[in-house]
């Protein structure tokens, strides 16, 4: 069995596609808004200044879009995959141009200079391929909103969507 398929991960997966699809038709509607998002396997929260009345409409369009075939609204550009995946490649990049012993600092400086050159040009492109295949899923057949709550910290506005499985 593929491990993405197990139950806890794929309601992850699916969550986190409904998540940036709902961000992706929020940003349509509200150009320059800014919004952060976590995903579990019982479904999102999104912290940014929207009312409740505009998070349910656009996660009723995001899922009716995304079971309508859209699946590009599953990725998103800003994800916390692409800059986990920055991170690792610059660290790599790093370990590499530092881990040779017979260089001189110029050079040790240089390279690492330009496997963190190489590392910026990657993440982006590299960590929404990691989104199609592995951190979301467009996937959202038979998955049902249950509940959307709206919570205040201070000047923190969260909006707790939960989701179930059929």
């Amino acid at each position: 069995m593929n491990p993405l398929e197990l139950p806890l991960l794929a309601a992850i997966r699916r969550n986190h596609g409904l998540e940036h699809a709902t961000i992706n038709v929020l940003s349509e509607r509200f150009p320059g808004l800014r919004l952060v998002g976590r995903s579990d396997w019982a479904g999102f929260t999104l912290y940014g200044m929207v009312d409740t009345d505009g998070v349910a409409a656009a996660v009723s369009t995001a899922l009716q879009r995304l079971l309508a075939g859209e699946s590009r609204l599953a990725i998103h550009p800003r994800c916390g995959t692409n800059v986990a995946t920055g991170v690792v490649l610059a660290g790599l990049a790093s370990y590499v141009a530092l881990s040779s012993r017979r260089k001189s600092r110029w050079r040790k400086a240089l390279r690492m200079f330009l496997g963190l050159i190489a590392a910026l040009a990657l993440a982006q492109p590299l960590g929404i391929k990691l989104q199609e295949c592995i951190t979301t899923s467009p996937d959202v057949t038979g998955l049902h909103v249950v509940s959307i709550r709206r919570q205040k910290q201070g000047l923190l506005i969260m909006h707790r969507i939960g989701t179930t499985q059929e």
